[in-house]
């Protein structure tokens, strides 16, 4: 049994930043290896990489995913759209002209009945909403001035901030809120990690001789669903989409050294592990379940396994994979892909620390009191972690 209350610590209000600092690599930086920490400002982040290390960053870009919309009665139904169903696939149903559907979280659904037709809070004429499965929260979305849906939402909906910055979205957050690297629209939450990363960055990277690459993992609402059972395993955990192509797979085959940029890149590369596990026992699923990793028996290197995945995809004719992962990454959980994780610092009781204590063991508890004693920022506009563990595999 892993107990919630393992990872509870207290969080101060205070220490939640609200806002972003006003350069992105003024962040504090703690890194922590051979269970020693020091500190530093994320800009010199590239003193402390090896030459031979690659970076895998997650390049997904958050869309305005929140909608507003208002029943005949004039009760208001928020709308935060999940994941496209039909098209099913996040280019096509952001490229349609005329109507789509999505799974989402409804606020205010009780007081939407399943097939009512609901109109846009400040412009009824220009798109309604149709609640088509109530059980599986599918809402199907409709508008006629030909604008593509992506460039129907940019400009009526909002971005959607974590829960617990407790604020209004501002205009600020359309910029501060997206890594400079996102290219690839789906996701309802940004991958924070990267939110430190500046073109001066990058550029001392490349001047260090660190490689960066680039994955897509859509982060999804369920990110800040918090632990209530008791027992983590019991954890109903969000499946999350992710892209990958084929020259990235060849370049995470060979590099020596892999560090994640955030949980999220994270959670890419160990899911293609098991993914090739599948593979080499004839499974196309590309879905890889909750507690795969702990109900499966697999002897295969990393290397091996995503080789299995590459030789899918030239078999399949593909440049780019497409699969979905509902991995739970729990301490005992044996890392494969990587040396280390930068990420940024997580809430008490989250899936996202329980994952941090794969990394770094029973040290996220000194590491998290270090970081509150020298009075770091937590949370998604907070500061950075760089995080080793000699034990894991290059």
């Amino acid at each position: 049994m892993i107990k919630r209350s393992d990872f509870d610590f207290d969080l101060p209000e205070d220490n939640i930043a609200k806002y972003p600092l006003e350069n992105r690599d003024a962040s504090k930086l703690l890194v922590h290896r051979n269970g020693s920490s020091q500190f530093d400002n994320f800009s010199q982040i590239a003193d402390y990489l090896d030459s031979d290390t690659l970076l895998v960053m997650n390049n997904a870009k958050v869309i305005p995913a929140r909608l507003y919309f208002n029943r005949e009665s004039g009760a208001a139904i928020e709308v935060l759209l999940l994941e496209p169903v039909s098209p099913g696939s996040y280019e096509e149903s952001f490229n349609t002209v005329q109507s789509c559907q999505w799974k989402c979280i409804i606020g205010n659904s009780k007081k939407w009945r399943e097939d009512e037709i609901i109109y846009l809070s400040e412009n009824a004429n220009l798109i309604n909403a149709r609640l088509i499965n109530r059980e599986n929260r599918i809402v199907e979305l409709q508008w006629n001035d030909g604008d593509t849906f992506t460039g129907l939402l940019d400009r009526i909906g909002e971005l959607p901030l974590p829960p617990y910055l407790n604020r209004d979205t501002e205009a600020a957050d359309k910029q501060t809120y997206q890594t400079v690297f996102a290219k690839n629209k789906g996701s309802v939450a940004a991958p924070t990690a990267g939110l430190h990363f500046t073109a001066g960055v990058f550029e001392d990277l490349m001047k260090k001789g660190v490689n960066t690459t680039e994955v897509t993992l859509h982060v999804g609402a369920g990110t800040f669903l918090p632990v209530k059972a008791d027992n983590v395993v019991d954890h109903d955990m969000h499946r999350e989409h992710f892209e990958i192509t084929l020259n990235v797979l060849n370049q995470l085959i060979t590099a020596p050294k892999r560090i994640t940029v955030g949980t999220t890149s994270l959670r890419v590369l160990e899911s293609l592990y098991w993914i090739g596990v599948q593979l080499s026992k004839n499974d196309v699923s590309l879905l890889v379940n909750k507690l795969e990793p702990y109900e499966v028996q697999a002897s295969l290197t990393y290397s091996e396994a995503l080789t299995e995945v590459k030789n899918f995809m030239i078999n399949s004719n593909l440049d780019k994979l497409h699969a979905a992962t509902e991995i739970l990454i729990l301490p005992h959980y044996k890392l494969k892909s990587i040396v280390g994780l930068i990420t940024n610092f997580h809430l008490p009781e989250s899936t996202l620390l329980m994952l941090i204590s794969s990394v770094v063991g029973n040290d996220w508890k000194e590491i998290y009191q270090e970081a509150l004693t020298h009075n770091f920022r937590f949370l998604s506009y907070g500061d950075s972690s760089l995080l080793f563990n000699p034990t894991l595999v290059p």
